[in-house]
């Protein structure tokens, strides 16, 4: 029998931007009732999330703590001319874990999995079984909005969990090996060392469009596997991705695309526009709603959509970055762009990934012969906004 819920803010979509708001807010206003919808059956889906130690801000480091499973001092890159080792701490979250964590802090009819919204306002929400959500206020953090409406390219990739025949003898992450053929645009392979006989190997692309062949990515796994003198006894799991990278875009257009509701997450265009990771900015934006005087207000939508827009508008420099790695570098050669880019100071990097880059950092980054044919990297540099993007 349909049935209707009456609460302060209902949450639609458990993945990680919907998670992390249901966390802050049983710990910063546990006065509130939310309700988290996630339309499968476990929050978090099948996903290994990391992120670098500076993506975070020490005071915010208590949210994402109880979800930490796996941590390292330091992590290596290997390029055809550059290899080296970063000190930068480095870190995992399993989404089983994230699971486990929203569980204990939404009790009882608090956590609805199973249930796929088929209708929401910025007030309600209706689900697949017939249920109807009336609360103050609705987020909507289920993923991408109208994706056609940003200039995009992808950075898509097939990992695998791999329980080896034996030790593999690595003692923290390859971030990036580079040092493979280069296919479909900027190759790398990404290994986690998970215990000392197993690792989630990873085969990603920058790429200039969407298809991802399943198959032919996990033979690629293997023969790295094969190269780096491992034998596989088990694969554990699989998880395979496409995040977008944005070189442009309509921020406004986008955001529209998406309803009218307030909006987390991917949904709400919160994403580094170089590495399409949304961990940092889930954090930034659980942590924003929690300290709202009230984050079941009727502006809600409006307090996170200025949240939003000012990330977009910051981050124009990525977006020009990015341009410069898809239109001017030829897509065999667009690993030298980050061959060059690891060889700058260990602290400029982290501040990179944390989308926090200085002036300075900035100039540093441009300054010197570009890894990319001068022609096209002058035409790239001319295009004020970028040929395709568009900012109110």
């Amino acid at each position: 029998m349909a049935r209707a819920i009456h609460c302060d803010l209902a949450i639609v979509g458990g993945g990680l931007a919907g998670g992390l708001i249901a966390l802050a807010l049983a710990r910063r206003r546990p006065d509130l009732d939310v309700r988290l919808v996630e339309a499968e059956a476990a929050v978090g889906g099948n996903h290994i999330w990391s992120f670098f130690g500076s993506d975070v801000a020490a005071a915010d480091r208590w949210l994402i703590e109880p979800l930490v499973c796996h941590g390292w001092q330091g992590y290596h890159i290997a390029f055809p001319k550059r290899r080296r080792r970063l000190a930068a701490t480095y870190y995992s979250i399993l989404s089983e874990r994230l699971d486990a964590v929203v569980r204990a802090a939404l009790p009882g009819d608090r956590l609805l999995t199973g249930r796929r919204a088929t209708a929401l306002s910025p007030t309600a929400a209706l689900l697949d079984d017939g249920t109807r959500i009336e609360a103050r206020a609705v987020i909507d953090a289920r993923g991408p909005a109208d994706l056609s409406l940003l200039d995009l390219g992808w950075q898509k990739f097939v990992g695998q969990v791999v329980r080896l025949a034996g030790p593999h003898g690595l003692d923290r992450p390859v971030v990036m090996d580079a040092t493979v053929a280069q296919i479909d645009g900027y190759r790398f392979v990404y290994v986690l060392p998970l215990d000392g006989e197993r690792l989630l190997i990873e085969d990603t692309y920058y790429s200039d469009t969407l298809t991802l062949d399943q198959t032919t990515l996990a033979a690629r796994i293997a023969d790295y596997a094969g190269l780096r003198g491992w034998t596989v006894a088990e694969v554990e799991r699989t998880e395979s991705g496409v995040l977008p990278v944005a070189l442009g875009g309509d921020f406004e257009g986008y955001w529209r695309s998406g309803g009218k509701t307030a909006k987390a997450g991917v949904r709400a265009g919160l994403f580094h526009p170089t590495t399409g990771y949304s961990l940092p900015d889930a954090i930034r934006t659980a942590l924003f709603v929690a300290a709202l005087p009230d984050p079941a207000a009727a502006d809600l939508a409006d307090r996170l959509h200025a949240f939003a827009q000012a990330a977009w508008a910051e981050r124009g420099f990525y977006r020009l970055l990015d341009r410069m790695l898809f239109r001017a570098a030829e897509p065999a050669e667009r690993y030298k762009v980050l061959e060059r880019f690891y060889g700058l100071d260990a602290d400029l990097i982290g501040r990179f990934y944390a989308a926090q880059s200085t002036a300075l950092d900035k100039l540093r980054i441009l300054s010197g012969k570009p890894p990319v044919p001068l022609r096209r990297a002058l035409r790239v540099l001319g295009e004020p906004r970028g040929a395709r993007e568009v900012r109110s």
